[in-house]
């Protein structure tokens, strides 16, 4: 499955979280270390749902960049 994630980038870090998994959450130094820990956390999220035996969610979020004039 692919799951849209979401990287934010603040003062001295960057954070991560997928929208299709509430609660889902990391943070890094840099985008490829966020990346990483994103992916680890996923897997972790989804495995926390088998063990609980709820459904796995489907993912259904999507991105898009809109460009505007400023």
């Amino acid at each position: 499955m692919h799951y849209m994630v979401v990287i934010e980038e603040g003062p001295t870090s960057f954070g991560a979280y997928v929208p299709d998994l509430p609660g889902c959450i990391a943070a890094g130094e840099s985008v490829e270390e966020v990346l990483q820990l994103i992916q680890e956390a996923i897997e972790f999220h989804i495995e926390g749902l088998k063990d609980e035996g709820q459904k796995i969610p489907v993912p259904h979020c999507s991105s898009s960049f809109v460009e505007v004039q400023v």
